[in-house]
């Protein structure tokens, strides 16, 4: 098909991969800011994000999905329904991997399900600097043999090594024609939401063990002030008495200390001065609200 006379081409891009294998590092590296929150525990992103950057004259519209994992809860099976969403909307797909880790049982579930969709997939081994070369190469040629990958690259998102290859290839995959947001948006995330994600990612990091997964953040009002400062007031729901002594802390310094980093880093992202209240309530059913997975963009029936 040839190209329109504007030469532009714009596509969407579904990065699928296991939980923490580097999908939210790569997209935000991609983008140039934070669209999708990182943490060094599992299963962070819960909706899927899309992060758009531009190269060269494609705009790419990155689909930062939810890990693929064996699920559990219906708040497991609803991302990772949407996963799988995001990957059968996509024009291109990307499966990254942990090079450090192979091909763990998730990954193996993504291969086949990949397979069983008929579709193929970009494959970007993630975490090269971690893994040495004989090891590399023994697991890119295993994976090869898949015949599921067009092509391979080897990267390290948080470095940013062989990304700028990846990204360029991407740009070229897409198909031609015109860009579907304005120049200079970088995401679809309403402000509200990823205030919410922003706090959500500093609780993960704060806390430990099972808690994270038992929490979730909303935020119950935005206010826009004469001074062109913003209040965001955000209620941290957890499901049991105990868990909010836990995420308040012993005279409240973790919760205090989850506010101030989130607002340092939310004043960095917004440009502007943010005034953040926060408060946890125990609400044991949030994981069965309906309402809440709509807003996430998931399937509650999933």
């Amino acid at each position: 098909m040839a190209e329109p006379e504007s030469g532009r081409r714009c596509g969407f891009v579904a990065v699928l991969g296991a939980p923490n294998v580097g999908k939210s590092t790569l997209i935000n590296g991609f983008v140039g800011s934070k669209v999708t929150i990182v943490s060094p525990k599992v299963q962070t992103t819960r909706m899927t994000v899309r992060g758009i950057c531009i190269r060269d004259r494609a705009q790419l519209v990155f689909v930062d999905t939810p890990g693929i994992f064996a699920p559990r809860r219906r708040l497991d099976r609803a991302m990772v329904a949407a996963a799988w969403q995001g990957a059968a909307d996509a024009d291109v797909i990307v499966l990254l991997v942990d090079a450090k880790a192979g091909v763990d049982e998730d990954t193996r579930r993504i291969i086949d399900g990949l397979k069983e969709s008929g579709r193929r997939a970009v494959l970007a081994l993630n975490k090269i600097d971690l893994v040495p070369r004989p090891k590399l190469l023994e697991l890119t040629a295993a994976l090869d043999r898949e015949g599921l990958f067009t092509d391979v690259f080897m990267i390290s998102a948080l470095k940013g090594e062989g990304a700028g290859d990846l990204l360029a290839h991407l740009a070229a995959q897409v198909p031609a024609g015109p860009w579907l947001y304005p120049e200079d948006q970088i995401s679809d995330v309403p402000l509200r939401l990823l205030a919410a994600e922003v706090i959500r990612e500093h609780l993960f990091r704060q806390l430990h063990q099972e808690l994270p997964y038992a929490l979730t953040v909303e935020t119950e009002a935005w206010e826009e002030r004469p001074d062109g400062s913003v209040r965001i007031a955000a209620v941290v729901f957890v499901q049991r008495d105990n868990q909010k002594a836990i995420v308040l802390g012993k005279g409240g310094r973790r919760i205090k200390a989850v506010g101030t980093a989130a607002r340092t880093e939310l004043e960095s992202l917004l440009d502007r001065r943010v005034h953040l209240n926060l408060f946890v309530k125990v609400r044991a059913d949030w994981g069965e609200d309906a309402e809440r997975y709509r807003e996430l963009g998931l399937d509650y029936k999933a």
